[in-house]
């Protein structure tokens, strides 16, 4: 890697196909994980959040001092935000009693007032920028709630709208394949359709990981959460080692190459 490409790299991976193939198991890794700590160890949603935000602040720091992208830091960051983003949904939901359409709307709210600062503070919320330790900081707080808020989505859409967990699935990837039709045949923001489809990624795994875990009765496959997060792990892990990956390119290379 060239001295000039490293310095105009950012510190995420290129957004390709395989990013929201391992974005999209990374959701469901979050959904079986966190409900494993929660639900099958008892733990409870309020320990769980504080042991997964704990988790996740030591990752970001880590991010934030890497030099430069590395793969299994990435996503072992990002597994750590989804789970985090299942415990603090399921916490705000159930625990605070203000239901999934009024944690939905609080944590709109607060994703839309991290993106305003970050936009205000420094131009842009493009994750083409992210490359010095201020961007990251309102990149992964952005992250954190976007998960957050996808994860309360998606119980909302399975269990107050009354889709199930097949039906949420559905739903959530035909929104999908409708952003990516608007990425190809439009020329609709790259940076809006980026996190929309962010967003939509974490219910669709929240609803997928829910259909593998919760009971049978409930409209699930019943399976054990440890087992199937080991399993969705290991795909991970694979989908790292076999699918490209590298950093996304910060606009700047483009203009010092020019």
């Amino acid at each position: 890697m060239s001295r000039t490409f490293e310095q105009y790299a950012t510190k995420v991976p290129a957004v390709t196909l395989g990013f929201w193939i391992i974005k999209i198991a990374a959701t469901t890794l979050g959904e079986t994980g966190g409900d494993a700590v929660t639900m099958t160890l008892d733990w409870g949603y309020l320990a769980g959040s504080a042991l997964f935000l704990s988790l996740l602040a030591a990752l970001v720091v880590l991010q934030i001092a890497a030099k430069k992208f590395h793969p299994f830091l990435y996503w072992t960051t990002i597994v750590a935000s989804t789970t985090a983003g299942t415990t603090m949904a399921d916490f705000a939901d159930r625990s605070l009693g203000i239901g999934y359409s009024g944690g939905s709307l609080l944590l709109f709210v607060c994703l839309l007032a991290v993106l305003a600062l970050w936009y205000r503070t420094l131009g842009s919320v493009s994750v083409a920028t992210v490359n010095t330790p201020k961007v990251e900081a309102f990149y992964w707080a952005a992250i954190t709630f976007a998960q957050t808020l996808g994860t309360a989505l998606g119980d909302w859409m399975a269990d107050s709208a009354g889709a199930g967990y097949e039906g949420g699935a559905l739903i959530f990837a035909g929104g999908l394949a409708v952003l990516g039709y608007l990425y190809y045949r439009t020329n609709i923001s790259r940076v809006l359709l980026f996190w929309a489809a962010f967003i939509l990624t974490r219910p669709l795994g929240a609803t997928v990981g829910d259909l593998l875990d919760k009971p049978v009765t409930d409209g699930g496959l019943a399976l054990s959460r440890p087992i199937a997060s080991a399993v969705i792990a290991a795909l991970i892990v694979a989908c790292i080692l076999i699918l490209p990956q590298r950093a996304g390119t910060h606009p700047g290379h483009a203009e010092a190459a020019s």
